[in-house]
């Protein structure tokens, strides 16, 4: 997908389903999160480093726009991207794509996160490392 560097793949599990079969409304966000860890796991200590560092990146505002529905064992591919990285603050986008058939692109949206010290839950900036590293795969 333009612009993304990054995707995961996952199934949608029956327990994610609603009475219908349709996927609940609510799991977009936890997709959103295991795109979020994946992503940051292709940084030396991921975001089990930031913790050992005393770093939480706190989810401060999360939006999601439902293109179409998906269902029980549907494959889906969530592209992600880290963007506004600006001292302690930094926002993911998503785009998620059912890639088994009929393919589509059924949600986007995005988190904005806060880095905070893990003790006081004071801002903090983003450690060197990773902010380093993201601009290095988001080319900038």
């Amino acid at each position: 997908m333009e612009g993304f560097n990054f995707a995961t793949d996952l199934s949608v599990r029956f327990s994610e389903t609603d009475a219908q079969g349709i996927a609940n409304n609510s799991v977009y966000l936890n997709w959103f999160e295991v795109a979020r860890i994946a992503y940051l796991a292709r940084f030396p200590g991921g975001y089990r480093g930031l913790i050992e560092q005393g770093v939480e990146a706190l989810t401060i505002e999360a939006h999601v726009r439902y293109l179409a529905p998906c269902g029980f064992d549907d494959a889906l591919r969530i592209h992600t991207r880290a963007t506004e990285l600006r001292g302690a603050r930094f926002r993911f986008e998503y785009v998620i794509e059912r890639t088994s058939e009929p393919s589509a692109t059924i949600a986007e949206g995005w988190t904005a996160h806060a880095c905070v010290d893990a003790t006081t839950l004071r801002p903090t900036r983003m450690p060197a490392w990773l902010a380093e590293g993201i601009a290095a795969v988001e080319g900038g």
